[in-house]
């Protein structure tokens, strides 16, 4: 295979860049819109717009792949790469990258992946956004090429034997729309809900947690009322952006606690609690949250936690996941660079027996999401996000759509 032309174009993302810096320090809304001025560098207003680049490759016998370069909704903070935006990045990779593109011949996608995602410019890797999209443009096209889905590409280089495509539990998330997103999941018989954005103190988790607990009773008593089937449980997953650290002054015995009335508040469905504390560095938040998950044990609890903040590369995966520092780790895809290191992340929380969760972020595009999804069937993630946006139903029907079409088409390949 040789690449005869890459083609560029801006793209836009299903969600916006927030600074969230600027909401953490209490940055106020007025509709869609923060008020006040932003603390994270690149940003010119604490929220605007999400911005991609698609990226087309095209082979000497025309077969053409295509991949989006994509950064998280909360760029630049965390220890992630800064503010991915398109009138930047298009020149960049124009000038830097294009060149060497034109003309590279390989056999394998784990060869050029790694290649392109170890590369360097003027001794810096390249931005983890421009690896992201790159290496999704290099497995679409090979999956072209070879005709067979890109779960199949992964499969065969990846050495994965399983014969079966099965679907993954799919995790919607609702944003700021935390009542009506619920009702949206319930009604689409989702795997895992709601996500819920609980980021922030006063209006979403209380001085002392009871808003967050009394709206887990709201969802359990939604589901229980409404659900069409009596075996339909879906695991209540909420994201809490470290806040209940912040309010038990990371205190593990009080947030062991705390957890263990969510988990009897969520009775008869499971809950998973992600990001319950940040330690401000990757160090203490591994501490912590080993601290957390090795109590919940001892104390019996079936409340599941996973690592979200500081947990951003395939090293720092690896290193919660040696660390037993939760029950899953998000694997948050756009901030892992190259999506080889997705598959290496998740066959490595798989082989350590702690949950892999393919994530993301609300800020990708529909072929990130479709790219990714394919990943997760091939190498048998525990968990799936529902992405982009946050409407529910699009990201739901985007992501478990392309499920369905590649476990179908994989599975009658193999009969």
């Amino acid at each position: 295979m040789k690449i005869k032309d890459v083609i560029l174009s801006k793209a836009y993302t299903g969600f916006f860049f927030d600074d969230q810096k600027a909401i953490k320090a209490g940055a106020k809304k007025d509709g869609l819109f923060y008020i006040g001025k932003p603390l994270i560098d690149g940003f010119k207003t604490i929220r605007q717009k999400g911005e991609a680049i698609s990226i087309q490759i095209i082979l000497d016998n025309n077969t053409i792949g295509i991949g989006e370069c994509a950064a998280v909704q909360y760029s630049g903070t965390g220890g992630r790469d800064p503010l991915f935006l398109a009138d930047d990045y298009i020149p960049f990779i124009e000038k830097n990258i294009v060149p060497l593109l034109i003309g590279e011949k390989f056999i394998s996608f784990k060869e050029i992946a790694e290649k392109y995602d170890t590369l360097k410019i003027d001794g810096k890797r390249l931005h983890t956004a421009i690896r992201y999209g790159l290496t999704q443009a290099f497995l679409s096209v090979i999956a072209n090429e070879k005709k067979v889905t890109m779960a199949e590409v992964i499969r065969d280089e990846y050495n994965i034997n399983d014969k079966i495509y099965s679907p993954i539990p799919v995790f919607t998330q609702s944003g700021d729309e935390r009542y009506d997103g619920v009702d949206k999941m319930i009604l689409k018989e989702a795997d895992v809900i709601p996500h819920g954005l609980i980021n922030n103190i006063d209006e979403k988790l209380g001085r002392n947690g009871e808003l967050l607990k009394s709206y887990i009773e709201w969802m359990r008593n939604r589901v229980l009322k409404y659900r069409v089937r009596n075996n339909y449980l879906p695991i209540i997953h909420v994201d809490v952006y470290g806040t209940i650290g912040i309010i038990f002054n990371n205190d593990i015995q009080k947030i062991v606690k705390y957890l263990a009335d969510l988990e009897n508040s969520a009775k008869p469905l499971k809950i998973r609690v992600e990001g319950p504390i940040d330690g401000g560095n990757k160090e203490d938040t591994i501490r912590y949250l080993a601290e957390i998950t090795k109590e919940l044990a001892r104390q019996g609890s079936k409340l599941q936690i996973v690592a979200d903040e500081w947990c951003n590369t395939l090293a720092d995966i690896k290193d919660f996941a040696d660390a037993k520092a939760g029950h899953m780790l998000q694997i948050k895809t756009p901030d892992l660079g190259g999506v080889n290191n997705i598959c290496e992340a998740i066959l490595y929380c798989n082989e350590r027996k702690i949950g892999s969760y393919s994530g993301g972020t609300c800020n990708e595009t529909n072929i990130s999401a479709q790219v990714t999804t394919n990943i997760a069937i091939a190498c048998k993630a525990n968990q799936v996000l529902a992405k982009p946006g946050m409407g529910v139903d699009e990201a739901f029907m985007i992501v478990k759509n392309e499920m369905n079409r590649v476990i179908a088409l994989a599975n009658r390949k193999r009969r």
